[in-house]
């Protein structure tokens, strides 16, 4: 039987996905044009309608114009939108379209799908997208609960409720938009808000898979290597970073404004949680030494778990890499964790893209340090241009205070930054090159070459 020939106009999955992503910021971006999306009833510039529907696909948080004063309740109910969308994934509307048709998925629907979830083999993937929305809106409606307990008392009942909504949203899909104006340094002493977000944004980020499977470990389900390699990671760096910031900033009491120790403990801990893609800060990080960024910035590459909210290299991703680092003092050939060898294509894979993904942070780096002349910017360090990138590639959103003052090519790499960092640079790099061909059935020699 002859194979099927593709034609030029065919589209393969990773361009499919990455214009699945495009169109949405762009529909976003001309929504967010109209007056009626202003609180002044202006039209807002495209440049910042387009960084801020970007930023809220790719569940980052940095924007050119505030949240709060800016937008208008209808801009606002774009934004939160766009970050459901853009946090569940865009092939989320057509598996709920056809959830409420009661129709059958066709095969490349599934296809897609199986791709835009990093699964494997194709089974399940329905199965699991229907999970992924369920745990979705169970988690983010005790979310949005827990807050309206502070905050319709706070604000009304009408407003409350709205803020709690978005909120629970936001820091679920790792967004970091807040309608607060100083994201959340007014809650510095207010434990149960820090709390609640914290756990919204660790939900977020740890993946659905593991969700998947630590429901499963009640029907006496084996955990799979991803999911233990993932709570292995995230619990090792929450540690770290809580115990980093403990050292470098929590005595530090300009930075956190509370004589209380569970204030100070909820904030320093909150300063290890927020850099996993989340973008909310309850301190200001002008004041922040200088080993605090240089950790935020660590914190902020490595991002969340595969398959979840979250951005970044991914703590998968991190702990492959550092089996391997381990395994090679060891003596070993094979990558082996709780039982398991982990296949060698995976060990690759985890390589080259460290490699790629550092490589486009130190580049954008250095472009941005040569097209911005931000007032100050000179003066306070490059740690600020640097700090810039490595959120927006992060999906994180958290900032030194730039982002309204980036210039047109600033604002377009940061864009390009945030698209790639949502989408995944693998997914991003395959749709712009020509189908993989085939391996051939020859081999060069072999040679040594001296490292090290």
């Amino acid at each position: 039987m002859k194979k099927r020939m593709y034609r030029r106009y065919d589209l393969t999955t990773p361009q499919l996905i990455s214009m699945g992503f495009a169109s949405l910021i762009l529909l976003g971006a001309l929504l967010l044009m109209l007056p009626i999306s202003s609180r002044t009833g202006e039209v807002t510039p495209f440049i910042d309608a387009l960084f801020t529907t970007t930023s809220a696909t790719c569940v980052t948080g940095l924007t050119t114009v505030n949240t709060a004063e800016h937008w208008s309740l209808f801009g606002q109910a774009v934004i939160i939108t766009l970050i459901e969308i853009g946090g569940l994934g865009f092939m989320s509307i057509p598996v709920v379209f056809y959830f409420i048709s009661r129709k059958k998925i066709n095969l490349s629907t599934r296809m897609i799908l199986r791709d835009s979830l990093n699964m494997p083999t194709m089974s399940g993937e329905v199965g699991l997208m229907r999970y992924i929305l369920k745990t979705a809106f169970v988690i983010q409606a005790l979310g949005m609960t827990a807050l309206a307990i502070d905050f319709v008392p706070r604000y009304g009942w009408a407003k409350g409720l709205w803020f709690s909504f978005f909120h629970a949203i936001s820091s679920f899909c790792n967004a970091g938009f807040d309608l607060f104006g100083d994201s959340l340094v007014p809650f510095q002493e207010d434990p149960w808000v820090l709390f609640i977000i914290m756990f919204l944004i660790i939900a977020g980020g740890l993946g659905f898979l593991v969700w998947y499977d630590l429901v499963g470990l009640r029907k006496k389900r084996r955990m799979t290597l991803h999911s233990k390699i993932a709570l292995t990671i995230t619990g090792g760096l929450l540690l770290f970073g809580t115990l980093g910031f403990f050292i470098t900033e929590g005595t530090d009491t300009a930075l956190i404004n509370s004589d209380h120790f569970l204030s100070r403990f909820a904030n320093t801990l909150f300063m290890a949680v927020t850099p996993r893609t989340a973008g909310y800060y309850s301190v200001d990080y002008f004041q922040m030494s200088h080993a605090g960024l240089i950790l935020t910035m660590i914190l902020m590459f490595i991002g969340g778990t595969s398959g979840s909210t979250a951005g970044g290299l991914k703590t998968t991703t991190f702990g492959v890499l550092l089996l391997k680092v381990k395994s090679i003092f060891k003596g070993r050939s094979h990558v082996e964790f709780s039982g398991r060898t982990i296949r060698e294509a995976a060990v690759n894979r985890a390589m080259t893209l460290f490699f790629i993904t550092l490589t486009l942070c130190i580049f954008a780096t250095m472009v941005l340090s040569v097209t911005e002349t931000i007032p100050n910017v000179d003066q306070l360090g490059l740690e600020y241009i640097a700090f810039e990138v490595i959120s927006a590639f992060g999906t994180v959103g958290l900032t030194m205070g730039i982002t309204p003052d980036l210039t047109i090519v600033g604002k377009l790499i940061i864009i390009s930054l945030m698209f790639i960092g949502r989408v995944g640079i693998m997914t991003v790099v395959f749709s712009l090159v020509r189908r993989p061909e085939k391996e051939g059935n020859f081999k060069y020699p072999d040679e040594s070459v001296m490292i090290g």
